[in-house]
C-alpha cells in the first residue's frame, strides 16, 4: 500500500493521469458520437409525429360526417344505422377545388357520397304533357236495354215458362201463363158484341182487349172460334237475358205487377269512379282502355260516354260511363275493371315536366335542386317552383326552370340534409339560419289498404290535418310515412282522421258505417 502511496505521488505519474482525464472529457463533451445520437432522435420524434398527425387527418376526412337522410340532425363520425328511424347513416362531407367560385348557399357533395345517396340527374324539357287518370269501377247493363215485364191484367200465375235468373229470352217468346176472370169477362163481351152485331161494341171489346196485350191474331181466334179462355200467355216484348225473377207458379199478382226484368247484355256500360281532383281531366268522347280481372293480358276499348254532374258526397267521385260493345256476351254485369285515360292537357302546351321524385314540398313551397354546370366537383342549388298539374308520376313545371337544365331526380331528401347540416338554405330552412329551423317529425304506423284508390284516400285524409308536411302510404308494407310539425299535430291525430277516411289503422279503426261506403275495389277486410 505504502509502495501504492509513493507511485501517485511521482510527477511523472500525475502528468500522464491528468492528459488521460483531459482526454476523456474532451471525447465526452466534443465527440461527434455523442451529439449526433441526440439530433436523429429528435428528427426521428418529429418525423413519427407528422406521420401520425398525417395519418388521422386522412382517417377523419375518409370517414367525415354520416347523417340519416330522415333526420338531418344525427351527425356520426362513422357509417351506421340512426338511432331514431334505422335508416343507414350517409356520408356528408364536402369536397372541391378551392379555386372554383362556389355559390355561399350552393351544396358540393363527394362523388363517394353521391354513389351512396344514389344520386340521379336528368336534364329538363318542354313537352305536351299527358295526364295519366287511372279509374276502378264495373261493367253494368245497359240501362236503356233494361225492360220490366208486367201483368197487364190481374190474375193467378197458371205457369212459369221462364223460372230462373240468367236464362236467355227473345222477344215474343211466351214467358208466363196468367188465369184472369177480367179476362175472360172481356172475351165474353167481345163475342156478345159479335152477337148483337153493333161494330161499336165490337171495336170497344177488340180495344179493351188489345190494351191487355192480348195480340191481334189472339183474338182473331178468339172470334173465329167462338170461345173463351180464362188464361192469356204473357210474351216477352224484348230479347236478352232475365235479370231478376220475381213471382213464382201459383202467385196472384196485380195489374202493373213486374214479373220479370230483362236485360239485352249486347252493349254493356263500364262505369267507373273518378276523384274529383282528376275530373278537370276528363271529358266526353275521350278514349279509354280498360283491363279485367277475368281477362289477364286482354286489353278493351272504348270512349266515354258520360260523366255524372253530381259528385258523391262520401266518397268524393263521380261516375264516368263508357259503353262497349259485348258481342260474345263475355263482359258481365259486375266484373272489376281498371282503366286507364291519357288525357291530354291542352292549357299547358309547351311546359316543362320533371318526375314527381324530383320535388320536394313542404305544404308552402316546391323546390328542386339543379345541378351546377362546369364544377369539377357535383355541385347542386336550391330553387323554388311552381307547380302545375300532377301527371300522376310527375309534375307540370310553370314557374322557375328553364329548358335544358338538370335537375336533381333521385336523391333530393340527402341533398337537402346536406344543406341543413351545413346550415344553408333548404327545405325546412329557408333563410339559411339554423340557430331556430322549422321543427319537423316524422313518425309511422300501419294502415290498412287495398289498391291505388286507397293511396290517394290515405294521403289526402292525412295531408288535410294542419302541420303535415309530407304524407306516403305503401302498399305492400300497409305503413303510412308522416312528417310533421309536432307543435301543430300528432300522430294520433293524424291516424284518427285516417280512420275517419274509411281505414283501419294501429291506433284507430274505422267505423262500419264509413268502410262500407267505400268502393268494392278499397274492401281490404276479410
Amino acid at each position: 500500500m505504502k509502495k501504492i502511496k509513493e507511485w501517485f505521488k511521482a510527477k511523472q505519474v500525475q502528468y500522464i493521469l491528468f492528459v488521460m482525464a483531459g482526454l476523456f472529457l474532451g471525447w465526452l463533451f466534443f465527440s461527434p458520437s455523442s451529439t449526433t445520437p441526440q439530433v436523429n432522435d429528435e428528427h426521428h420524434s418529429h418525423d413519427s409525429i407528422a406521420e401520425h398527425t398525417h395519418s388521422h387527418d386522412l382517417q377523419q376526412d375518409e370517414n367525415g360526417v354520416w347523417t340519416c337522410s330522415m333526420h338531418p340532425q344525427i351527425k356520426q363520425d362513422k357509417p351506421g344505422k340512426c338511432p331514431i328511424c334505422g335508416m343507414d347513416l350517409i356520408p356528408l362531407r364536402k369536397s372541391g377545388n378551392s379555386h372554383e367560385n362556389v355559390d355561399p348557399s350552393a351544396i358540393q357533395l363527394s362523388e363517394e357520397a353521391i354513389a351512396l345517396a344514389n344520386v340521379q340527374t336528368s336534364r329538363v324539357s318542354k313537352e305536351n304533357p299527358v295526364k295519366e287518370v287511372r279509374l276502378y269501377g264495373k261493367i253494368a247493363p245497359d240501362e236503356r236495354s233494361l225492360q220490366s215485364q208486367t201483368a197487364h191484367v190481374g190474375g193467378r200465375i197458371e205457369s212459369l215458362a221462364v223460372d230462373f235468373t240468367g236464362e236467355t229470352v227473345r222477344a215474343g217468346q211466351t214467358l208466363a201463363t196468367l188465369y184472369s176472370p177480367e179476362l175472360f169477362t172481356a172475351q165474353q163481351e167481345l163475342l156478345e158484341a159479335i152477337k148483337m152485331q153493333q161494330p161499336a161494341l165490337i171495336k170497344a171489346a177488340r180495344e179493351k182487349l188489345q190494351l191487355w196485350k192480348m195480340t191481334d191474331a189472339q183474338i182473331t181466334a178468339i172470334e173465329q172460334s167462338g170461345t173463351t179462355s180464362p188464361t192469356v200467355e204473357i210474351k216477352s216484348n224484348t230479347s236478352g237475358i232475365v235479370m231478376s225473377k220475381r213471382v213464382s207458379q201459383g202467385d196472384y199478382v196485380s195489374q202493373g205487377a213486374v214479373l220479370f226484368d230483362v236485360a239485352n247484355l249486347s252493349k254493356v256500360w263500364a262505369m267507373f269512379d273518378a276523384y274529383e281532383t282528376d275530373l278537370p281531366f276528363l271529358s266526353k268522347g275521350d278514349p279509354v282502355s280498360f283491363t279485367m280481372q277475368a281477362f289477364p293480358g286482354k286489353v278493351f276499348k272504348g270512349r266515354i260516354a258520360f260523366i255524372d254532374p253530381i259528385v258523391n258526397p262520401t266518397s268524393r267521385t263521380s261516375r264516368v260511363r263508357v259503353e262497349v260493345a259485348n258481342p260474345g256476351m263475355e263482359l258481365k254485369p259486375e266484373m272489376y275493371a281498371t282503366a286507364i285515360v291519357d288525357a291530354p292537357l291542352k292549357g299547358y302546351k309547351d311546359q316543362i315536366v320533371v318526375p314527381q321524385t324530383a320535388v320536394l314540398w313542404t305544404g308552402k313551397r316546391s323546390i328542386v335542386y339543379v345541378k351546377q354546370p362546369d364544377m369539377s366537383t357535383p355541385t347542386f342549388q336550391m330553387r323554388e317552383v311552381e307547380l302545375g298539374p300532377s301527371l300522376g308520376n310527375a309534375y307540370v313545371i310553370l314557374k322557375g326552370l328553364s329548358d335544358g337544365e338538370e335537375i336533381v331526380t333521385n336523391g333530393v331528401f340527402s341533398i337537402d340534409a346536406s344543406a341543413q347540416l351545413e346550415g344553408k338554405t333548404s327545405m325546412m330552412n329557408n333563410d339559411g339560419n339554423t340557430a331556430h329551423p322549422t321543427q319537423s317529425e316524422h313518425a309511422m304506423f300501419g294502415v290498412k289498404g287495398a289498391c291505388d284508390m286507397c293511396k290517394q284516400r290515405i294521403e289526402e285524409a292525412a295531408k288535410s290535418v294542419k302541420g303535415v308536411t309530407s304524407a306516403s302510404w305503401d302498399k305492400e308494407a300497409q305503413m303510412v310515412h308522416l312528417q310533421f310539425n309536432p307543435e301543430q299535430t300528432s300522430a294520433d291525430a293524424i291516424a284518427k282522421t285516417i280512420a275517419k277516411a274509411g281505414h283501419d289503422n294501429d291506433k284507430y279503426k274505422a267505423d262500419d258505417s264509413i268502410y262500407n261506403k267505400l268502393p268494392a275495389c278499397c274492401k281490404y277486410r276479410q
